[in-house]
C-alpha cells in the first residue's frame, strides 16, 4: 500500500492537474447538457405552478428569438387564464411576431368568449331613441348623428349633398375648437400633440398596441385613429434591425375644423388617417389593387335633356325665364349616378374620393370659385366661339408622382411629385343619351384640367378636401411599397390585425349613391351654350412600385433621415417618436 502511494507521489504534479481540470470540464459539458435540456419542462413546471416570474426570467434568457416568442404566447395564455390581465398584456407585448401574437390574442379572446368592440350604430340608437327622440332627421325632424363627416353629408338615400357652413352650430364648433387649441399650448414635453418637423409612427408598433387594445375591448385612441398627429408622409423607412416600418412626417396638434374635418391646428392641413390606411393596405394586397369612383350621367336622363335642348332651341329666353328653363334642364338631367370601386363605398376613403371628384366638377363649371389662375370652363370660352350642342366633360383625378425614391439598400423611401393631378376628354353625346368616348380632349378641356393641376397646391388650401385626397394617394402609395418591396418579411410583420376586418372595423357610414347631376351654361351673343361634366377618380399605383420604376438615391434628407430616424431604446407601449 505504501508502495503504490509512492509510485503515485512519483507522478508529474502537471499531469494530475490536467487530469483533474479534464474531469471538471467533462462534468461541466454534463451539466451544460442538462440544463439545455431542463428548461422546457422547467417552464411547463413554472406554468403549471402558477409561477409566471420565473418563467418569464426562462424567456429572458432563451436566445432564439422564435422559440422565445413561442414561450410568451405560452406564458401569455396561462396569465389570462388565471386573471393576470396585465402580466399577460405585457407578455402578448414582448412578442415581435404579429402572426404569433394574433395566434394568442385568438387563444385568449376565446377562451373567454371573445373581445369587446364598441357598437357605433347601437350607440347612435341610443342616443336618438332617449334624447330628444322626436327632434332627429329620421323621425322627420332636424336633428342628424353619425361617426364623422367632412364638406359633404350623405343623406339617408344614399344622395351626396354639400355641407351647409352657416347652420348656427358651427358657432359652437369653432369656439370649441378655439379652447382646444389653448389647451393644446400647455401639454408636456412628451406629449403627442406638440409640434415635430419630423414625427416617426412605427405601423407594426402600432398594430399591435391596438391589436392588445382589442383584447381587452378598447377602441383605439384619438393618437392611434390620426397617426400621431402626421399631416404629410415624407418618408417610409425600413428597420430590419429592430422590426419596425415606419412613416415619418410632420405633425402637431390637431382639432376638428368648421367642415368637421380632423387638421392640424397651426397649418389646417387635414392629418393622416389611421382607418384610410388599413383600407389601402387591405386593398394593396387584393389580386387587383385599383380603385377609385365614377360619377356617371343616366343614359335615359340625358335622352331627356337632349329632348329638352331640342324642345327650346331657337327659342329667345327672357332674362326672366332664364331660371324656369334651367330648372327645366336641371329637372331633365337629374341626378348621377356614384360608383365606387376596389374598397368598400361606406369607408371615409370612398367618402373623399366622390366629395373631392364632385367638388372639382363644380369648379370646372364654375359652380364653385377657383383660385387665381383656375377658371372654369365656361369662362374660358372666348366671345367669338359658336353655339355648339351640349358638350359633356369628362374630369378625372388620378396619381402624378415624378418617381419613387429609394436608398441603394432599400430601407428608406421618399415620394417625389405634387401627387394629384386632372386629366381630361371629351365625349359625344348621341340623340338617345349616349355617351361616345373619344379619348380626346379640346383645348378649353385640357385647359382647365392642366390649371388645376399646376394650381393643386393653392386649391388644397382653399378646399381641405383636396388636401385629403393627396393624403390617400399617398397612403395608397405607402400600401402599395409594403407590399411590392415585400417589407413586411424584413422585420416579420404580416399586418394580421389590420388586414382582418373581423378584428380591426373600419368605422362606416352611409355610402353615396348619386348625386345632384353638375351642369351649367353661359350665354354668349343671345345664345345658351350648356355644358354637363362626368368623371371620377383612379388609383393603380402598381406602374410606381416596380422595382426598375424605383430610383435609386445615395444622397439627400432620405438617408439622413432614416438615420436619424432609428427606433432606439423606446418602450414596450411606444409607438411613435421624435
Amino acid at each position: 500500500m505504501a508502495a503504490r502511494e509512492n509510485h503515485m507521489n512519483r507522478w508529474p504534479r502537471q499531469l494530475i492537474l490536467a487530469t483533474g481540470i479534464s474531469l471538471m470540464l467533462w462534468a461541466g459539458a454534463q451539466m451544460l447538457s442538462a440544463q439545455q435540456v431542463a428548461p422546457s419542462s422547467q417552464f411547463e413546471a413554472f406554468l403549471q405552478a402558477g409561477e409566471f416570474a420565473p418563467a418569464r426570467s426562462l424567456i429572458d434568457r432563451t436566445a432564439d428569438r422564435l422559440e422565445r416568442d413561442r414561450l410568451l404566447v405560452k406564458l401569455a395564455v396561462a396569465q389570462a387564464s388565471v386573471g393576470s390581465s396585465a402580466a399577460s398584456m405585457n407578455s402578448l407585448n414582448s412578442i415581435r411576431s404579429d402572426r404569433v401574437r394574433g395566434q394568442a390574442v385568438d387563444e385568449i379572446a376565446t377562451n373567454r368568449g371573445g373581445a369587446a368592440m364598441a357598437d357605433f350604430d347601437s350607440l347612435i340608437e341610443l342616443i336618438t331613441t332617449t334624447i330628444a327622440p322626436d327632434d332627429w332627421e329620421e323621425v322627420g325632424g332636424a336633428g342628424t348623428i353619425q361617426e364623422f363627416r367632412g364638406g359633404v353629408y350623405v343623406d339617408p338615400a344614399g344622395v351626396l349633398r354639400k355641407l351647409q357652413t352657416n347652420h348656427p352650430s358651427l358657432l359652437a364648433n369653432i369656439r370649441a375648437a378655439g379652447l382646444q387649441r389653448r389647451e393644446t399650448a400647455s401639454l408636456t414635453e412628451n406629449d403627442v400633440q406638440r409640434i415635430s418637423v419630423l414625427r416617426k409612427v412605427s405601423l407594426n408598433r402600432l398594430e399591435k398596441q391596438i391589436q392588445l387594445r382589442w383584447l381587452q375591448g378598447q377602441q383605439p385612441t384619438s393618437a392611434m385613429r390620426y397617426l400621431a398627429g402626421i399631416y404629410e408622409v415624407q418618408y417610409l423607412l425600413v428597420y430590419p434591425e429592430t422590426g419596425d416600418i415606419v412613416i415619418a412626417g410632420p405633425a402637431g396638434p390637431w382639432q376638428t375644423s368648421v367642415e368637421g374635418r380632423t387638421v392640424n391646428a397651426d397649418s389646417g392641413k387635414p392629418v393622416l388617417q389611421l382607418d384610410d390606411f388599413v383600407v389601402l393596405l387591405r386593398n394593396a394586397y387584393q389580386e387587383q389593387s385599383r380603385f377609385g369612383c365614377s360619377i356617371n350621367p343616366r343614359q335615359q336622363q340625358l335622352a331627356v335633356t337632349q329632348a329638352y335642348l331640342k324642345k327650346t332651341k331657337g327659342q329667345t329666353i327672357k332674362a326672366s325665364q332664364r331660371e324656369k328653363w334651367l330648372a327645366g334642364l336641371r329637372d331633365a338631367l337629374g341626378k348621377q349616378d356614384v360608383v365606387v370601386y376596389g374598397v368598400d363605398p361606406g369607408t371615409r376613403v370612398a367618402r373623399v374620393l366622390v366629395e373631392a371628384d364632385y367638388h372639382m366638377k363644380l369648379v370646372g363649371m364654375g359652380l364653385e370659385p377657383g383660385t387665381p389662375g383656375v377658371s372654369s370652363y365656361l369662362a374660358n370660352i372666348p366671345e367669338t366661339a359658336t353655339a355648339t350642342p351640349m358638350s359633356v366633360l369628362r374630369w378625372w383625378f388620378t396619381l402624378n408622382y415624378q418617381a419613387v425614391e429609394t436608398t441603394p439598400q432599400r430601407n428608406a423611401f421618399q415620394l417625389k411629385g405634387s401627387g394629384v393631378k386632372v386629366l381630361s376628354e371629351n365625349e359625344l353625346l348621341t340623340q338617345q343619351g349616349r355617351r361616345v368616348q373619344t379619348g380626346k380632349a379640346d383645348l378649353l378641356t385640357q385647359q382647365f384640367s392642366q390649371s388645376f393641376t399646376e394650381h393643386f397646391a393653392d386649391l388644397t388650401v382653399k378646399y381641405p378636401v383636396y388636401a385629403e385626397l393627396r393624403n390617400i394617394f399617398d397612403l395608397a402609395l405607402v400600401a402599395a411599397l409594403v407590399r411590392q418591396e415585400d417589407l413586411g418579411q424584413q422585420v416579420d410583420w404580416a399586418a394580421s390585425h389590420f388586414r382582418d376586418g373581423s378584428k380591426y372595423r373600419v368605422r362606416l357610414s352611409v355610402a353615396p349613391v348619386a348625386v345632384e347631376s353638375v351642369i351649367n351654361h353661359r350665354l354668349l351673343r343671345g345664345k345658351q351654350i350648356v355644358a354637363g361634366v362626368s368623371g371620377g377618380v383612379s388609383v393603380d399605383a402598381s406602374s410606381l412600385v416596380k422595382p426598375s420604376a424605383i430610383q435609386t438615391s445615395d444622397y439627400g434628407l432620405m438617408k439622413v433621415a432614416r438615420k436619424d430616424s432609428v427606433p432606439e431604446k423606446l418602450g414596450h407601449y411606444r409607438w411613435w417618436w421624435d
